[in-house]
């Protein structure tokens, strides 16, 4: 028995008494599964977490205005850093699945509904999440935390201010901003998308991009997932703002997990994620700027 079980007894939103059960496979917070009289519910455990950008007011915001927009389920309770949100009977995705055409159909109208829909419904303060911002603070949260990957710092940070101006000007939307395989649920009839850790304002290349490369879509696939998102045949332009944006949104993962490796208590290989998403991130990298060279 630990102590957030007998604090989930505890909540008054139960109609009977409960039994939480661990729900694996965050790697943000720690998670339960709930079944009272009336349903079941997800109950998630989160403090602020400054160094990740993640405030609780923020992530119940969006939740809300989610739940409202039609894009996640329902928050039923909050307080101190409790969420419990209504169970979703359904298939988790995993990377094959959002490769699916079929699922990507589901998934793209869903993604330009939260992006546009979200703020119709969002209330009080917000956030921005602009990633070289976040990528900035990571490095100097690395630097002071004498991080194992301190050395790669200062490349890093040169690759991100030239990523930076690649980009340019920006469209601003409601983002999610962690656009992993695990986020998406189908329950049969639609796809629903979870855990607004990470919401805030910023351009929607880069939830496309991190869509993508979280994912390994094709090059087909990603050509259809920007006209699909956009309506329109892609400019030259536009695909190289998104892929300057899709290289930066694998560098904020790879720091992501650097800084998760010296912050985080979750039970989790934060070292292999580094690795992994780091390689990603230079295989990347290195096809943008042949593509720049090409130009």
């Amino acid at each position: 028995m630990t102590n957030k079980e007998d604090i989930i007894r505890q909540l008054p939103c139960w109609d009977g008494s409960v039994d939480p059960e661990p729900l694996g496979g965050g790697i943000t917070n720690h998670n339960y599964t709930v079944k009272d009289n009336k349903g079941k519910y997800v109950v998630r455990f989160g403090e602020d977490i400054p160094v990740h950008h993640v405030m609780r007011f923020n992530e119940l915001a969006a939740s809300q205005a989610a739940y409202q927009a039609g894009v996640s389920p329902e928050v039923v309770f909050a307080e101190n850093g409790i969420m419990v949100l209504r169970f979703i009977e359904g298939i988790c995705f995993d990377e094959s699945m959002v490769r699916d055409p079929e699922n990507l159909k589901k998934i793209i109208p869903l993604i330009r509904r939260a992006h546009t829909e979200i703020p119709k419904y969002l209330r009080g303060p917000s956030l921005v999440f602009w990633v070289f911002h976040v990528i900035r603070d990571y490095a100097a949260t690395l630097k002071k935390g004498q991080s194992r990957m301190v050395g790669e710092i200062p490349w890093l940070l040169n690759s991100a201010e030239a990523l930076e101006n690649a980009v340019g000007k920006v469209d601003l939307v409601f983002g999610h901003n962690d656009l992993l395989a695990a986020n998406f649920i189908d329950d049969g009839n639609r796809v629903w998308l979870f855990d607004w850790d990470y919401a805030g304002f910023n351009s929607p290349l880069f939830d496309l991009g991190g869509l993508v490369s979280n994912s390994a879509l094709d090059k087909s696939s990603e050509q259809w997932v920007l006209e699909s998102y956009f309506d329109s045949p892609v400019t030259d332009e536009l695909l190289y703002r998104y892929e300057a944006m899709k290289c930066a949104s694998l560098l904020r993962e790879t720091m992501w997990s650097m800084v998760s490796e010296i912050h985080s208590d979750i039970d989790f290989d934060y070292q292999k994620y580094t690795e992994e998403n780091l390689e990603k991130f230079k295989a990347q990298l290195q096809a943008f700027q042949k593509s720049e060279i090409l130009k």
